[in-house]
């Protein structure tokens, strides 16, 4: 099951920059760029696993920190020449704070 998790003001993720979220499938990071847009992606490089928050965030894509292979941040997919994919996670902004959609433990009743 998937729901809308709270994880914090959009003005604490630096402009260009990222902070990451962990999860029970993975660190995701949530990248904001210079016209406030936010973007989340599992924190993999398609390429070797690089950690893309630590990369540098130009227009909406991210430049892994190890190779610099470019990924697009609402897609995921790396751009051409190269070829892979990071899972995008849904995002939104509500009143300035930041929801990702997010797997959650299921619900169990007890009775």
């Amino acid at each position: 099951m998937q729901d809308w998790i709270k994880i914090g003001h959009m003005n604490d993720i630096p402009r260009l920059g990222a902070r990451t979220v962990q999860t029970a499938k993975g660190d995701v990071a949530v990248f904001r760029t210079s016209d406030d847009d936010i973007f989340a992606l599992f924190n993999r490089c398609p390429h070797k696993g690089g950690p893309l928050s630590e990369g540098i965030v130009s227009g909406h894509v991210v430049v892994c920190p190890l190779h610099s292979w470019t990924i697009d941040l609402e897609t995921g997919q790396a751009t051409a020449p190269d070829k892979g994919c990071t899972r995008p996670v849904e995002s939104k902004v509500v009143d300035g704070q930041v929801w990702l959609k997010l797997e959650t433990a299921k619900k169990v009743a007890h009775g």
